[in-house]
């Protein structure tokens, strides 16, 4: 690779080396110059306000596992539908059936998690 080339990254390398650098800098002062005060209740486990009962390992229901999943699953939908929206015009009309065909797919999935009741977590 010629210089001529590595100097149009050059740029490129400043700035992630003055970010890489803040970072340090920044770390380090947080490490030396912030408070160090040691307590007891500083080191009890706290959670949004509320004691800790019982023990930490009981199990609890799969479908809040199922429920995050079909979260990722449509939320991935949508980013599998931006390329379509932002070329439509130049896909024409079967790039409409395309989505047509994909969103009817999601949709009888969706069907059939309704009907399957998993998004009841309620048991």
């Amino acid at each position: 690779m010629n210089t001529s080339a590595l100097l149009q990254y050059l740029p490129i390398f400043i700035m992630f080396f003055i970010a890489l650098a803040f970072v340090v800098v920044a770390m380090l002062a947080s490490h030396y110059l912030g408070p160090k005060k040691y307590s007891k209740v500083k080191y009890n486990v706290f959670e949004c306000g509320i004691h800790s009962e019982g023990n930490a390992r009981n199990p609890f229901a799969v479908k809040y596992f199922l429920t995050a999943l079909l979260f990722v699953l449509f939320d991935v939908e949508v980013i599998f539908m931006y390329p379509w929206a932002t070329n439509f015009k130049e896909l024409g009309i079967f790039g409409v059936i395309e989505v047509l065909t994909f969103s009817a797919i999601l949709l009888v999935g969706l069907y059939y998690l309704l009907k399957k009741d998993v998004l009841n977590i309620e048991e």
